[in-house]
């Protein structure tokens, strides 16, 4: 039986926790697992290395906000920067809608609520495939015969509240997962008695599932049906009740349940198989199957799997594996998580931990730091007379900063660091210096904007913009206020939405805007574009247009007066001098904006592609949408 292992709330005066330098160097990250009857959650303060393991009872929390701040509160966690849940729910877009509680709620308003950098959001069953991986061999319980062939597929599934089903596919570089919802295949009955518990289940059900009847649910089922075929009466049982009258009370129909459903299971785990082409193992997972504990290897389990006429000789190679560690899912969240980082980044924990703990050294050390950032390729290369030369330091100087990194000396670090680097170096905002090569400058520019493209997407108003592309589906007509550096914005704009079949003007004279904007009415809508937002000729128009009765959007800082007129405003908060620089990132910012609208534009009301019906000025390609 699963147990609650809370953590206890930590007092007022409870200091932030301290993790030691060889941790994230951004904080520990928040792992979750969340079911239907429990959420299992952890923190992970390194690779691999979980505390404040907690159970908590879905039932005693109203949504899944009230959920995450009761254990980030009882764990003391301090700032968390990075979190992934798996969730046994199908997962499609940001609002989230979970099947299997009176839940619902936006993953993006759950990210910002929390103060998360990163929230990601999978299926329990595609976390679970994704720590097949890693784990040893003391983590599962063999049952039957077969070996892994290496660099094979493997296929999970686990019996719980429902039937999960998933892979995992190994790649040149890692491993993908297979969403999926397996568990909703037809039930195919193997024999008579199984004919007679689908019947009993087509009484209340003119579909039938393998998850109506390999889950906890359906172990209750096949109790009834197999109860009332077997012309007994027996008093209800739960599916934890069924096992232990089985194991523990060796009830007669207790244990034909469990061979029944073992059974059924096998018949399941072989179909997934010879489906996957699983050589690299089937592994059972779930909630159910390791409470059978030892009982499972003499189950009907593995004859059922291995009982494929002309493909028997097929399934004997693939072992089966029940998987006995505790909260495996967490494992797959994990990676899930430490991958997505790896990719969105390009970056190194090695490099972050210099990064976030500069500012920790001494200003000698500092300088170190700096040049391994810098010229990361020069410190692996160069001997430690000519770093210290290079930083203007002394060489103990140099021993030092390693030590302070948690390493033994230059060498250690060394090998550690060139280890880290991937061929990327992490991107970051450099200035242009009047000595660089096309080359640097180049790089640097692209650097600068890539690293400002990727802090943007981590900091969108996503409802924002949800709201600005229903009023523009709407609209009866769109007029793009802009000057300056913001022009070149509001044309790209006028040339888009004007492809959509709506009126569209762009006017780049303040005199014309402000004339415009007295002929608009309600349905009508202002996009007014501009970096600083603080424009008086434009802030009047804005004025006279909410006036008349039009929405206005506006692009511009959101600590601007702009911002504050506007209906909705779609911040970009880049800092540019642009009463100095011409601003260049702000723009590419503001298209990018533009362009999200666009697209938005092109789908339908509930975020699907517009059909044979919809009207023709959604009908344009844009190269983001699939065909």
């Amino acid at each position: 039986m699963t147990t609650q292992a809370q953590p206890q709330p930590a007092s007022e005066s409870t200091p932030e926790p301290k993790y030691p330098r060889a941790a994230y160097s951004d904080g520990p990250r928040l792992l979750a697992d969340i079911g239907a009857t429990h959420a299992r959650f952890a923190l992970e303060t390194a690779p691999g290395v979980l505390r404040d393991v907690a159970v908590l009872l879905c039932d005693d929390y109203p949504g899944i906000e009230p959920l995450l701040q009761a254990y980030l509160a009882q764990a003391n966690a301090g700032r968390i920067s990075h979190a992934a849940f798996a969730l046994a729910n199908p997962i499609s877009g940001d609002f989230i809608r979970m099947t299997n509680r009176d839940w619902q709620f936006s993953t993006d308003e759950v990210r910002r609520t929390l103060g998360l950098n990163t929230l990601l959001i999978v299926n329990d069953f595609t976390a679970l495939a994704m720590a097949l991986p890693g784990f040893r061999p003391e983590d599962l319980m063999q049952v039957g015969g077969g070996k892994p062939q290496a660099n094979a597929v493997a296929g999970v599934l686990g019996p719980g509240t429902g039937l999960g089903v998933s892979g995992v596919i190994p790649t040149v570089d890692g491993f993908v997962t297979l969403g999926s919802e397996g568990g909703h295949v037809n039930f195919a009955p193997s024999d008579e008695r199984e004919f007679a518990i689908l019947q009993y289940a087509w009484r209340e059900w003119r579909h039938v599932s393998n998850e109506r009847l390999i889950s906890g649910p359906g172990m209750e089922i096949i109790y009834r049906a197999l109860a009332q075929r077997n012309g007994v009466s027996a008093k209800m049982r739960s599916s934890a009740e069924i096992i232990t009258g089985a194991l523990d009370q060796h009830d007669p129909l207790c244990l034909e349940v469990l061979e029944c459903f073992s059974g059924m299971l096998g018949g399941a785990a072989a179909n997934l198989g010879v489906t996957l082409g699983a050589f690299g193992g089937i592994f059972i997972g779930g909630g159910i199957v390791p409470r059978m504990g030892e009982w499972f290897k003499t189950s009907p389990f593995r004859a059922r799997f291995e009982a494929k006429g002309r493909f028997t000789d097929y399934v004997a190679q693939i072992p089966t594996y029940v998987i006995m560690t505790p909260n495996p899912a967490l494992n797959g969240v994990s990676a899930i998580l430490s991958e997505h980082l790896r990719n969105r980044s390009g970056a190194n924990t090695l490099m972050e931990r210099v990064q976030n703990l500069q500012h920790e050294l001494s200003p000698a050390e500092q300088r170190v730091a700096s040049l391994v950032i810098e010229h990361p390729r020069k410190v692996l290369s160069e001997p430690i007379a000519e770093i210290a030369k290079l930083a203007d330091v002394s060489q103990p100087t140099v021993i030092r900063f390693c030590r302070s990194l948690g390493f033994t000396g230059l060498a250690d670090f060394k090998l550690k660091f060139a280890g880290s680097l991937t061929g990327t170096i992490p991107v970051r905002h450099s200035q242009v210096r009047m000595t660089d090569s096309t080359h640097d400058l180049s790089a640097k520019v692209i650097d600068n904007t890539v690293s400002a493209i990727l802090k943007f997407r981590d900091q969108l108003d996503v409802h924002s913009i949800d709201r600005a592309i229903e009023i523009l589906r709407k609209a009866k007509r769109i007029e793009f206020y802009a000057m300056g550096n913001s022009r070149v914005v509001a044309l790209d704009g006028q040339h888009k939405f004007f492809r959509f079949r709506i009126p569209t003007t762009s006017y780049g004279d303040s005199h014309l805007f402000s004339m415009a904007a007295e002929l608009l009415g309600p349905g009508d809508v202002v996009i007014a574009i501009s970096t600083a937002g603080q424009l008086p000729e434009l802030l009047s128009a804005v004025d006279t247009a909410r006036a008349a009765g039009a929405d206005v959007i506006a692009i511009t800082s959101s600590k601007s007066a702009l911002a504050r007129k506007a209906s909705i405003c779609l911040a970009v908060d880049h800092a540019e001098d642009s009463t100095t620089f011409l601003s260049m990132i702000s723009r590419i910012l503001q298209l990018l904006l533009i362009d999200i609208m666009a697209v938005g534009i092109s789908l339908g009301p509930q975020g699907e592609a517009a059909g044979e019906g919809d009207s023709e000025r959604r009908r344009l390609l844009i190269s983001h949408l699939d065909s």
